[in-house]
């Protein structure tokens, strides 16, 4: 028996599972609805991958904001053995 679901559920459902981080397979259960459904839906309105110029951008931004956080705390750590002294 083929169910259709309103183009305003799915919203509901995609959602739930990206926004809320409800599993994909209770969503569906809820539902009734096979798992297979609700992750082809989800297939299809997944973004696009990043390439690999995207990836190492963000690597190397990563790495900066490590840095960062590592001086912070040195300072940080600084600050606070000054105040004990």
């Amino acid at each position: 028996m083929s169910q259709t679901i309103s183009q305003e559920i799915k919203e509901q459902i995609l959602s739930r599972i990206k926004n809320d981080g409800i599993p994909a397979a209770q969503v569906a259960r809820e539902h009734g609805i096979s798992d297979k459904t609700v992750y082809g839906w989800l297939a299809k309105t997944a973004e696009h991958q990043p390439g690999i110029l995207e990836i190492n951008r963000l690597k190397r931004e990563n790495e900066g904001l490590k840095q960062l956080i590592g001086l912070l705390t040195i300072e940080l750590h600084k600050t606070k053995k000054g105040r004990l002294v």
